[in-house]
């Protein structure tokens, strides 16, 4: 009997060092891809590796899951291979969770949808999902935020995000993110008379506005002048924003039809964000430049003519966009 123990115990120990040896082998995986769903336990996350070339066999990867891996703490997501690796590497991998992440650029003007789209064609979220979470009139109050939604307090920049990742931990990494630019600037806002809501919108205008840095100051020096003389703003993004549709051509008509945010028809700002600033608009509404200017008009190439009188912007008008249309 003790002989018959000591060849089986033999045998293992065999087993389990060529076991441990073929583990330490890289080879290719297939389609250079693991995913993990969320949820998958053990055998399934065998069944897996078994698939991906990754182990002969699933009862070979279920040995080694429970050998080396940490099958209570494996983490689900997609895992990239270019090359050969080896199974223990693949297993530290999963146990670690060191999942394949995707650059995403957020550009700054960009709304929410807008976002939400990207992100959704990159696989890191469900963008319709995200959308709604966004323009979910509670959603603001779940993250200590003011406003009617989300939108104005998602950061654009670029990001590296995992795949699959839930709409929630979307919105908590470009909030955190906003929070990280915006708060050394929020005290600056305060001084001015402007709170958390109003300075983002009014950042906000100011980012659709105008894409030449040096014209953001004065644009918002504009926007705060005419709204300390009681003047509407008269921002077409803002018109542009409360359409329900927009082919790219803004008529007089759409100029005339009210909603909460065209602000020809209606004084002071618009009830929230019409898409998410970056920086440089948020600093240039706690920072404007010191003019005395009113009116400012598109040359047409990107740049503005700014004026003081309507008489001045009238002649910049019939100069730049006679003949243009809107």
């Amino acid at each position: 009997m003790a002989v018959v123990v000591a060849v089986a115990v033999c045998a293992a120990a065999v087993v389990a060092l060529r076991l441990a040896q073929w583990t330490h082998t890289p080879r290719p995986v297939v389609g250079g891809v693991v995913v993990v769903p969320r949820g998958a336990d053990a055998r399934e996350v065998a069944r897996i590796l078994a698939g991906a070339g990754v182990f002969p066999c699933a009862t070979t990867a279920l040995w080694s899951l429970r050998l080396w891996g940490e099958p209570g703490g494996l983490k689900a997501g997609v895992y990239r291979y270019d090359r050969p690796v080896s199974p223990r590497v693949v297993l530290a991998d999963l146990s670690a969770g060191r999942v394949e992440q995707v650059a995403v650029t957020l550009p700054e003007g960009w709304t929410g949808r807008e976002m939400a789209a990207r992100l959704d064609a990159l696989g890191v979220t469900d963008g319709r999902a995200l959308a709604g979470l966004v323009y979910d009139p509670a959603s603001p109050g779940r993250w200590g935020l003011p406003g009617p939604t989300l939108e104005g307090f998602l950061y654009p920049d670029t990001y590296r995000f995992a795949r699959g990742l839930s709409p929630h931990r979307v919105v908590d990494a470009l909030v955190r993110r906003f929070r990280e630019v915006a708060e050394p600037l929020e005290s600056e806002a305060l001084r001015g008379g402007l709170d958390l809501l109003s300075w983002v919108t009014l950042a906000s205008v100011v980012e659709k506005e105008t894409g030449q840095p040096e014209e953001r100051p004065v644009v918002a020096a504009v926007f705060l002048n005419r709204l300390a003389r009681g003047m509407r703003l008269e921002s077409d993004p803002t018109v542009i924003y409360g359409l329900d549709r927009f082919d790219g051509n803004l008529r007089k008509a759409d100029l005339r039809r009210d909603t909460p945010y065209n602000t020809y028809t209606r004084r002071g700002l618009p009830p929230g964000p019409i898409a998410n600033p970056g920086r440089a608009s948020l600093e240039a509404v706690v920072r404007p430049a010191d003019v005395d200017y009113l009116y400012f008009v598109s040359r047409g190439d990107g740049t503005h003519v700014f004026s003081v009188t309507y008489a001045e912007h009238r002649k910049a008008v019939t100069r730049y966009q006679l003949g243009r249309g809107r």
